[in-house]
């Protein structure tokens, strides 16, 4: 006997609503009864670590973070041949920007012959439907467009179905080539924060109180990635929650060796000039070196 959809909606209830397990049914146990914590996955390598720099408004041209498909660039799908003919469209790409954004990334559906060169000239259909049970539903995820309404758009016949929208293509925060095992945490001394391989071994050090970052075990590239994603974190809780901006703008941040980035502050009056070593430094117009 197959599950019966009040038990999938309580399961999907207590999961979503509650983020709790489902050990009985609705009549027995209550949502707010069921007491085995069950949150849901939040997988590191789909976390978009650059979605703050996702825009409100869909752009025009895509950037290194939102790639867009309009007009002449717009996704021309495949037929998921594993599903009811018509039913599920693959564009066989993946993390498209979902309307939570901003309403302009709210994907648009076309249909026109294959190999359109502007499918948007094209019949568009919404997904709403047209009145005919007809709708449809886009996983932003996955990239799948599935008609999920009784009926199928009388339109499509032997065309294709086309997306128009946006994708995330920023990095995603993963350990990288540090390690799939690799964390982050604090040192135990305030204002260090530290990353770890899979062996437990420190290989990047940053250090607010001194803002300095260190590293060992791993190419410079490895390090500035790992400063990337963690330097404005860091930076935020020191310097009034403005993080990098206020971080950079009383001083400069300069490369002190290969592994190691410093930053120096000079006093009013003072100008920036190149020391023997040629490092930077903040001195006296005659002279006098900080």
């Amino acid at each position: 006997m197959a599950i019966s959809n009040a038990q999938k909606i309580d399961y999907l209830w207590k999961k979503l609503g509650y983020g709790a397990s489902k050990t009985d049914t609705n009549d027995q146990k209550l949502a707010v009864n069921e007491a085995i914590p069950s949150p849901l996955l939040l997988r590191g390598d789909k976390i978009w670590s650059s979605a703050g720099e996702i825009p409100t408004v869909m752009p025009s041209t895509s950037s290194d973070v939102v790639q867009i498909y309009t007009g002449t660039n717009a996704v021309e799908t495949t037929e998921d041949i594993t599903s009811t003919s018509k039913r599920t469209w693959k564009t066989g790409t993946t993390d498209w920007i979902p309307p939570e954004f901003g309403s302009t990334y709210q994907v648009k559906v076309y249909v026109d012959a294959a190999g359109s060169a502007n499918p948007t000239g094209g019949t568009q259909l919404f997904a709403a439907g047209s009145g005919n049970s007809d709708e449809w539903f886009f996983d932003y995820q996955s990239g799948i467009l599935n008609f999920i309404g009784d009926n199928l758009p009388s339109t499509i016949g032997t065309n294709k179905i086309y997306i128009v929208g946006s994708r995330y293509i920023g990095p995603f925060f993963t350990a990288g080539s540090l390690g799939a095992n690799a964390s982050v945490g604090g040192s135990g001394d305030e204002g260090v924060l530290e990353v770890k391989d899979s062996a437990n071994n420190v290989v990047v050090e940053i250090n607010s109180s001194n803002a300095t970052i260190t590293s060992s075990n791993v190419v410079v590239s490895d390090t500035l990635k790992a400063q990337e994603l963690i330097l404005e974190t860091v930076l935020s809780t020191q310097y009034g929650g403005t993080g990098l901006t206020n971080f950079t703008q009383n001083g400069i941040l300069f490369a002190q060796s290969a592994n190691t980035l410093a930053f120096i502050t000079g006093t009013n009056g003072q100008i920036m000039q190149i020391n023997g070593s040629g490092q930077p430094v903040f001195d006296d117009i005659d002279g006098g070196e900080v």
